[in-house]
């Protein structure tokens, strides 16, 4: 089997533990397997996209209920859902790889490895979430992230568009406010859980500014303005409108323009 439907094949994992190895295996052995980029792959129809274990209930975003990380059961609740994002966005990536055919080469190791640092974010925060007595599912949460991947399967712009560089791009405005929240809880697992976000919060940076390179990249193989047309697909997909506060240095790393930033601020 060539890269991208071994990429399908991991996607189609439901068990968590299992997907992180299938992904961190692939990785390990990427030079070692072809890579067919014009390749059409269809998923077995039988299969449901994309693989996942029974729990977590998945709920409306709406009825998720608030977060603290002031009780212990409040800050596990907390830790659940950054677990949740993690493990959504490694099949955010592994659907990125296999999906999309006839981009260039870097594109599909780019988002082979952005799984790979996600299995890792995952891997993380689920030990430091059974240190506190709890495991992923033990929780509700909601499926937010994945509806966008379904929107947007037809369209590798419009992926780039409101995946990374919209809904995952979120992360980085979120994060330094949840760390602040942690720090005044000031328990040791909450002070951990602030130095695993350190270490998420710098590899998602890059993993935004590979989802900015690919939307100016297709963006100028078609022609397009990828600052007006980046309005026209949030309405057209019905995208999030994301509100300040943003995190307007972690953006720039990202590779946001400040004509890009001013867009957001509604400059």
């Amino acid at each position: 089997m060539s890269l991208r439907p071994l990429a399908l094949n991991a996607l189609c994992i439901c068990h968590p533990d299992a997907k992180v190895q299938a992904v961190q295996s692939l990785w390990a052995q990427q030079t070692h397997v072809a890579l067919d980029a014009s390749e059409h792959i269809s998923p077995s129809p039988h299969l449901a996209l994309p693989g996942r274990p029974t729990l977590p209930h998945l709920i409306p975003a709406k009825d998720v209920p608030t977060r603290t990380p002031f009780t212990p059961e409040g800050l596990a609740a907390l830790m659940h859902a950054i677990c949740h994002i993690e493990f959504n966005a490694i099949n955010l990536a592994l659907d990125a790889v296999w999906r999309f055919p006839n981009m260039p080469l870097s594109y599909y190791t780019d988002w082979l490895r952005v799984a790979y640092e996600e299995s890792q974010h995952f891997e993380m925060l689920h030990t430091h979430l059974k240190s506190m007595g709890y495991a992923y599912g033990d929780f509700d949460a909601h499926d937010g992230l994945w509806h966008m991947c379904q929107k947007t399967a037809n369209d590798v712009l419009a992926r780039m568009a409101l995946v990374p560089r919209t809904l995952e791009a979120r992360g980085l405005d979120a994060t330094p406010l949840i760390q602040t929240k942690l720090r005044k809880a000031a328990t040791p697992a909450a002070l951990q859980a602030v130095e695993l976000l350190d270490i998420i919060l710098r590899e998602e940076v890059g993993h935004v500014a590979i989802g900015n390179h690919w939307y100016r990249w297709l963006s100028e193989q078609r022609g397009l303005d990828p600052v007006s047309l980046y309005g026209e697909l949030v309405q057209r997909y019905e995208a999030p409108k994301l509100r300040p506060p943003f995190n307007e240095e972690a953006r720039k790393r990202a590779g946001f323009t400040d004509t890009e930033l001013s867009y957001l601020r509604g400059v």
